[in-house]
């Protein structure tokens, strides 16, 4: 199968949505400033492409292929975060083999900057996740799972706020509920906290606060479910909450060609991006800052 079009080049003219209450805080000159948003999630170990005789995803992937196109657009690029949506675990011989160590060591090696963790990231329970970390030279950020009486106390933290090119950018995350999902001896007493009540928490903290000039919420919640439509997901979280500008999304293996736009509390639009699983496809968001801040809807997801 040919590879597809590495990615859509974006030119001066491209459109732009506009996301309007902000007030910047971080620099004061007119210059438009550019970040770029790449991002994973769901990857499940998948550390080589699929086989090329594979009848759904024939050649498709792997973390070679994901690592060029990284390198590439660093080169393109000059101010690039690198985020992950959780459940980098579970789903090849290599975790059963390594037990995460080689994911997080190519992740490292890719230079990720943040990651959440999803439900299968405690396949090999909180002692094996946290017996992993040395390898993994990013941070993990949860702000719903109560860490509090476990070994990732103070190691897992709520948010992370990280500085480019004078933007202040602070992303937190959110994770699905464990019960149910994971065995409870394998996350033991980690505590499950509504997360509409704690992302209500953590923008009020990063925009009003720490006065961040974008705010990511790396989410495993899923993007929505039609047969449970109040179950809390990526669009609802979007549609109840304020002060939110990104949510990139995992858990539901939701593939999207570009983030979709939805409505604040507060009428203000929020992108939602998510890349399906399997390392198949690269995230990718462009925001422009100048005197307000946009993202470039020419911009498309790339397919490795």
């Amino acid at each position: 199968m040919k590879r597809r079009n590495f990615i859509q080049q974006t030119v001066s003219s491209s459109a732009f949505l506009s996301f309007s209450g902000l007030t910047l805080s971080s620099f004061t000159t007119k210059k438009t400033k550019k970040i770029t948003i790449l991002h994973t999630n769901d990857t499940h170990s998948h550390i080589d492409p699929f086989p090329v005789d594979h009848p759904k995803n024939p050649g498709m992937g792997g973390a070679a292929r994901r690592a060029n196109a990284i390198q590439k657009i660093r080169q393109e690029e000059e101010n690039v975060l690198l985020l992950d949506a959780g459940d980098i675990f579970q789903g090849t011989p290599y975790f059963n083999y390594y037990g995460g160590e080689l994911e997080f060591k190519l992740m490292s090696m890719m230079q990720y900057d943040v990651a959440t963790m999803g439900n299968h990231d405690f396949d090999n329970g909180i002692d094996g996740f946290y017996a992993q970390l040395p390898h993994a030279k990013f941070d993990f950020v949860s702000a719903n799972y109560d860490f509090k009486n476990t070994i990732l106390d103070g190691i897992v933290k709520p948010y992370k706020i990280i500085k480019k090119d004078g933007i202040k950018i602070g992303i937190f995350g959110l994770g699905v509920e464990l019960n149910g999902l994971v065995d409870k001896k394998l996350y033991k007493e980690t505590k499950y906290l509504n997360p509409i009540e704690i992302a209500e928490e953590m923008t009020q903290t990063l925009k009003e606060q720490e006065k961040c000039d974008l705010v990511i919420c790396l989410s495993h919640l899923g993007f929505k479910y039609t047969n449970a439509p109040e179950k809390v997901c990526d669009v609802l979280l979007a549609q109840k909450t304020k002060n939110i500008d990104l949510i990139i999304g995992g858990h539901t293996h939701t593939f999207l060609d570009k983030p979709i736009v939805e409505t604040n509390r507060d009428g203000q639009p929020v992108l939602i991006n998510q890349v399906g699983c399997f390392g198949i496809n690269l995230g990718r968001i462009d925001f422009y800052f100048s005197s307000d801040k946009h993202y470039d809807t020419k911009t498309r997801n790339i397919i490795l």
